[in-house]
């Protein structure tokens, strides 16, 4: 058991959307940055994983992108950022402006190793910089890691086999490396549609694939309001029974905008359905599965963008996870340790009171720092 070199009552690990909107809180609540609570973060600068995104990525082709709260004392808003910078470039620069203004003093780069027991407190071992490893105490922990760091890919028939290019959505830079090229892209998200959009100039075949049926639906209707709140309420009941998280897009469906559209009436966005098996030269589809009766597509790379799961490795030590596949988070609290809460996690994720459910962790820990005091002390 790594000794701890540092203490703070509470540790928060993650500074992006989550991360900072509990930080912010916690804060106004009362506690002060850098000795009351202490932000880690993994990523070289501010912009949580916004900052790992390609450089094409643009605010208005992107998801809502929501402010972070205070965000209007610095006259900044999402709403009416450049639309024609990289969305990675901006939230950077909104994330540190932020950051600097209300005197956050977020550690970077710190890379959470693992978060253990050391006796009533815990203990958060961490990589910095030089790749020394340090460890800080703390009666309380803050989990808003997302997901960034923990993609998913599928396993097909003879993925491993394939003799081309296979990235995900987190290793994709450009699509100006695919030129001449025959690509597949593989998913029912808005990741995949804006790669298919992004690839149309420069790659010289793509299909894209999903699992489902894409549901478009218009940006504006009563649907995609219910369609994400339903989405966020299956979140909700699977953290609550520690299952494994829904994906969210099976619930929302992908707005039509104009971008889109104009992709749907050029016959570029067509989804085939999902392949059965992966060849050393592409993907082959069962007999009569694909919507033109061709069985099978060259390739030379194939974009997986399937998708992240929540990043909590640095979290086994403490035996969270339920045999069902998830941790049961409840009002923000886990279920099986209440020193440890979770940002950002299940219906957290969605951008839909993201910021309210900051708040409301914060309090939580506030409330919960408060009693831990109180029974050392009585």
């Amino acid at each position: 058991m790594q000794e701890p070199t540092a203490h703070a009552p509470v540790v928060v690990i993650g500074a992006g959307q989550a991360g900072l909107c509990v930080a912010f809180y916690l804060r106004r609540l009362g506690l002060d940055p850098g000795n009351d609570f202490v932000v880690l973060d993994r990523g070289p600068g501010p912009g949580g994983a916004w900052q790992h995104r390609w450089p094409g990525l643009r605010i208005g082709t992107a998801h809502r992108i929501a402010d972070l709260p205070g965000m209007e004392e610095l006259g900044l808003s999402f709403t009416t950022a450049d639309r024609t910078a990289p969305a990675r470039d901006i939230v950077a620069d909104y994330y540190a402006r932020y950051e600097a203004h209300y005197g956050l003093q977020v550690v970077r780069p710190a890379e959470a190793l693992g978060v253990t027991n050391h006796g009533t407190d815990l203990v958060t071992r961490l990589r910095d910089a030089d790749g020394d490893e340090l460890a800080v105490g703390s009666e309380i922990v803050v989990n808003a890691s997302g997901t960034w760091g923990a993609p998913f890919v599928p396993w097909y028939p003879g993925r491993d086999d394939f003799r081309g290019r296979q990235l995900h959505t987190a290793d994709f830079t450009g699509a100006e490396g695919f030129a001449d090229q025959r690509v597949v892209v593989v998913g029912g998200g808005t990741s995949a549609m804006g790669f298919v959009l992004d690839l149309e100039p420069h790659a010289t075949e793509i299909v894209w694939v999903s699992r489902r049926p894409i549901d478009w639906i218009d940006e504006t209707s009563d649907a995609n309001l219910e369609g994400r709140l339903d989405a966020v309420a299956r979140q909700d009941e699977a953290a609550r029974a520690g299952r494994a998280l829904p994906s969210i897009v099976s619930g929302t469906g992908i707005p039509r905008s104009r971008r889109v559209q104009q992709g749907i009436d050029r016959g570029v966005l067509v989804a085939q359905p999902m392949f059965a098996a992966i060849e050393p030269d592409g993907v082959r589809w069962a007999p009569g599965a694909r919507v033109d009766g061709v069985e099978f597509a060259q390739a030379d790379a194939i974009i997986w963008a399937t998708g992240f799961r929540p990043e909590l490795r640095h979290l086994a030590p403490l035996r969270l996870r339920e045999q069902a596949g998830g941790v049961v988070v409840a009002q923000g609290t886990s279920w099986r340790d209440p020193r440890v809460f979770f940002a950002g996690y299940g219906p957290q994720a969605s951008t839909i009171g993201a910021n309210r459910a900051g708040r409301f962790v914060a309090r939580q820990v506030v409330a919960s720092l408060s009693r831990i005091r109180a029974a050392r002390t009585g």
